[in-house]
């Protein structure tokens, strides 16, 4: 299975501050025990939203943009990882091991596999095509 964790923003990550050599340094060593585990598939930080846009579909077809910052960056995700695991409960206890300052929060949710589509109304070709790309886009795990 594989679970994105989603890290929020927060005041500091909003300012476009880049994290401490220390903190850098932290994170890599569980990034790389996550690797070496066969657990990580990909995992980003995402700069302030300040250099982002929201894209916004509107009823008529057209789009509307509306640039950053965006307000509440406890809402804002921050950085993400894409882990593979057997369950959730695997899942969490990876992430229970992430250099997380006291106070923030993690969010963990499973991915959307193709098999979790019912085959009605989705059709067997698009199952087919849909499973296709996913197999060309993702990296095997290790374990």
């Amino acid at each position: 299975m594989r679970f994105m964790v989603i890290v929020k923003s927060n005041a500091e990550s909003e300012t476009g501050k880049p994290p401490s050599p220390q903190d850098l340094a932290e994170m890599g060593r569980f990034n790389e025990r996550l690797i070496d585990a066969g657990i990580m598939l990909a995992g980003e930080g995402l700069r302030e939203s300040a250099k982002g846009a929201k894209l916004r579909f509107e009823a008529n077809g057209r789009t509307s943009v509306v640039d950053g910052p965006f307000s509440e960056a406890k809402e804002l995700i921050g950085g993400f990882w894409i882990i593979q695991a057997k369950d959730l409960d695997e899942a969490i206890a990876w992430m229970r091991k992430a250099p997380m300052p006291a106070g923030e929060e993690l969010e963990i949710r499973q991915v959307a596999e193709t098999s979790d589509f019912p085959a009605d109304p989705v059709s067997d070709e698009y199952l087919r095509r849909e499973q296709e790309w996913r197999d060309a886009t993702q990296k095997p795990a290790k374990h």
